[in-house]
């Protein structure tokens, strides 16, 4: 009687397995496509625009050596030798009130119309931050050997942003 039983066992468990396989291999008929998603949300803004190329771009003809991509994000810095350094970070991410929130010493500003906000950097020199979209942001960094103070490094930055601005995508 056990070994009846057990033959019942394994024609079930058979049956089981029939089962799940057999449920797998349905074919539907039709093409696969993606669920729709939000455009904005996983969209790179910045995609096809290198900051290392803009920013060499930028500064042809200045004095400033190649660009340097200074992170594995889209971050680049050009050294104008006994002079100071100019950078350039394209963040698809993060927007202006990111930059806000973490920043010390932040004030509005306006770069070819465009929202804005210039803050110092901690080790010296100033940072212009250009509102490219609600979660997109481009910063230009200016940092000046003359003295980490130096006030130029924030009209130098300014001019660095204008210049920029017309480069960067129109994201509404």
């Amino acid at each position: 009687m056990t070994v009846n039983v057990r033959i019942v066992q394994a024609f079930a468990a058979m049956a089981c397995l029939a089962t799940t396989v057999t449920a797998c291999t349905s074919t539907v008929v039709g093409t696969a496509s993606p669920a729709p998603t939000s455009a904005t949300a996983s969209a790179d803004v910045f995609a096809g625009l290198n900051a290392c190329q803009v920013l060499e771009q930028l500064t042809a003809g200045q004095g400033f050596g190649p660009g340097e991509n200074i992170s594995r994000r889209n971050e680049c810095d050009v050294l104008k030798s006994e002079y100071g350094t100019y950078g350039l970070a394209l963040d698809p991410v993060q927007g202006l009130r990111e930059f806000a929130e973490t920043s010390e010493g932040v004030v509005e500003t306006s770069v070819n119309g465009r929202n804005a906000l210039q803050a110092p950097i901690p080790l010296g020199g100033c940072a212009i931050v250009i509102e490219v979209g609600e979660h997109a942001r481009a910063m230009v960094q200016v940092s000046l050997i003359s003295s980490p103070r130096d006030p130029q490094a924030c009209v130098d930055a300014q001019a660095l942003a204008e210049k920029l601005e017309p480069l960067l995508p129109k994201v509404r």
